[in-house]
């Protein structure tokens, strides 16, 4: 394996990793309980709970209403740290 190869595989992260660590991130920044985002993005406080915990598997359409609620794009949830 190419040292580039090991490069990309080494910091390869599952979206479902990259979202649940990106909304915890930005939740705790705006001060946000799960509680408190459910309400906003008009989702479950439990179905919050499952994303965060990856145990999830979440719609587009969800993850758009979750970037709303924390005020920012899609692609933003997905983004590595």
């Amino acid at each position: 394996m190419s040292s580039t190869s090991q490069l990309i595989e080494n910091q390869y992260q599952p979206a479902r990793q990259l979202l649940a660590k990106n909304i915890i991130r930005l939740r705790g920044e705006l001060g946000f309980s799960q509680e408190a985002l459910a309400f906003e993005a008009e989702l479950h406080r439990t179905f919050i709970a499952h994303v965060e915990r990856q145990a999830r598997n979440i719609s587009i359409d969800n993850v758009e209403k979750i970037a709303r609620a924390l005020g920012v794009e899609v692609y933003e949830l997905l983004m590595p740290l």
